[in-house]
């Protein structure tokens, strides 16, 4: 299984940096894993869009979805396909919502927003938890807290796992989900601090000590806002786990 980092700043793109997005491969299957604030630019520099095979969405905060519009626009509007975007509609896993959100994103007014449907060029599929297949991935889904549904993700192929935390705050969800793992891409938006808002993000203290509780293999930092000083994060997550922590950095690709 590989990992590309496509963007990894948190809560909005900063400079040069773009916001939450992430490629999944194994088995000659591209799983896109969010498509924040300036993904879809990263994506283009790395593959050609039409590679992906799926996509999945945690949540609809905008960095984690915005470009979901630009993408749209190149599968409706590409001149030279490379096959045909209506018969091969790519599938989307996201939360119950999104095809009616991300429409509302994409429709440039209010009357082409009663009229605009994705399902064109799209198979959506709504993301609950559960334990989903999407080509040569196993998954395991779980809700977690955020103030907006969310979902954090396990994903199994070829005896490597992986799990992802999207956005959340701390939560008895995130060691079930991170148990065992080969790695574990945490969000940690911020340093540790008793007047955080609680249900919100994690901490790199929280991240650390979630991988530590769970003995992951390693621990990957992701999505820390461009105010915060990432290596204070860091330093608070390597305090907290044993084990070799890292940031995530953009256009870093990590072979599991």
């Amino acid at each position: 299984m590989r990992l590309t980092i496509l963007g990894c700043s948190g809560s909005v793109p900063g400079p040069d940096a773009a916001a939450s997005g992430y490629l999944l491969e194994a088995d000659g299957f591209v799983l896109g894993v969010e498509l924040g604030n300036g993904a879809f630019a990263q994506l283009q520099a790395v593959r050609d869009p039409f590679d992906l095979d799926a996509l999945l969405l945690t949540h609809l905060h905008p960095d984690h979805c915005a470009d979901f519009s630009a993408l749209t626009v190149l599968r409706r509007y590409h001149p030279d396909p490379p096959y045909g975007t209506r018969p091969r509609r790519l599938p989307v896993y996201a939360p119950e919502e999104a095809p009616r959100r991300l429409a509302n994103a994409y429709a440039p007014h209010e009357s082409e927003r009663l009229e605009t449907d994705l399902s064109d060029v799209y198979e959506f599929h709504p993301l609950a938890a559960g334990t989903p297949r999407i080509g040569p991935f196993e998954l395991r889904v779980v809700p977690v807290v955020h103030p907006t549904e969310a979902f954090g993700v396990r994903v199994s192929a070829g005896g490597t796992t992986f799990a992802y935390t999207g956005d959340t705050g701390p939560c008895a969800a995130l060691d079930e989900l991170a148990a065992g793992v080969d790695v574990l891409l945490a969000e940690a938006s911020w340093t540790d601090a008793p007047d955080r808002p609680p249900g919100v993000h994690l901490s790199g203290r929280h991240a650390g000590e979630l991988a530590e509780r769970a003995g992951a293999g390693r621990l990957l930092l992701t999505h820390v806002a461009p105010w915060c000083d990432r290596r204070a994060v860091l330093a608070e997550a390597r305090a907290a786990f044993s084990g070799p922590a890292d940031l995530a950095e953009q256009g870093a690709r990590y072979d599991m």
